[in-house]
């Protein structure tokens, strides 16, 4: 049975932990043992992206103090798994502990398919269901095949959504565009970053979604708030939700 350490992102925690919730019960029913250090903090992140290397150090250079004893971190969030994999070069100092982290912390999809070799889930989600590839997770994690890269289409979300009984995924214009959150550009540039959210509902509701969905609650909050306002016909849910909801 694989211990699985969870790491829930700030975004999680406070507005939707719901997403928590499903992510343990996800990885429970697949015979994982799920354990939640509670020393855990913020990766980091939200620093380090606006610049404050100095105020996001001590942030991960904690995180890896309470992950660096466990086999398997597992997030529902590609954005906060790349900050670990990808950014804590030059924030935490050089060693094990940190190697150790890096390797074994995982986005949830990921960890299915590349750790728990799941292809397939036995699961019933009678929805359409559009899918918003976040940045991070496309193009830091590998999640999918970008469409800038002259390679076979790909994706691990999309491969787990697919096999559920009933689902449909819609087929998008523009599968991988940015939906424009980007952390702090949403604040620094709130013009170009609700244009560009409105730009991806459009595509959703025209391919004829009921749901979207993604791995990061942070551009699903994003894409929620637009649509909500407009009035747009289509709910948002995290895929850890989906997968536990088909699943149960």
């Amino acid at each position: 049975m694989p211990r699985v350490a969870l790491f829930i992102p700030c975004y999680v925690d406070q507005l939707y932990p719901a997403v928590g919730l499903a992510t343990a019960r996800l990885l429970e029913r697949l015979g994982c043992e799920v354990v939640f250090p509670e020393e855990q903090t913020c990766c980091g992140q939200p620093m380090a992206n606006a610049g404050f290397d100095a105020d996001a150090a001590p942030l991960a250079r904690r995180f890896v103090e309470v992950f660096a004893p466990y086999e398997h971190v597992v997030c529902p969030s590609g954005s906060c798994t790349s900050m670990v994999r990808n950014h804590y070069d030059g924030l935490v100092p050089a060693g094990p502990g940190l190697e150790r982290v890096k390797r074994s912390t995982y986005e949830l999809c990921e960890f299915l398919v590349d750790v728990l070799g799941v292809t397939r889930l036995e699961g019933r989600y009678p929805h359409k269901v559009g899918l918003h590839q976040s940045c991070h997770g496309l193009r830091e994690l590998g999640l999918g095949t970008p469409s800038e890269r002259v390679l076979p289409p790909s994706s691990k979300v999309a491969g787990l959504l697919a096999g559920l009984e009933g689902l449909e995924l819609v087929s998008l214009t523009r599968p991988d565009e940015c939906c424009g959150f980007g952390g702090t550009f949403a604040v620094a540039e709130e013009a170009v970053s609700c244009l560009m959210g409105r730009d991806r509902i459009a595509d959703h509701v025209q391919a004829g979604a009921e749901i979207i969905t993604g791995t990061d609650v942070s551009c699903l909050m994003h894409l929620e708030g637009l649509a909500r306002r407009r009035r747009e016909p289509v709910t948002f849910r995290h895929v850890a939700e989906i997968l536990a909801e088909a699943t149960a």
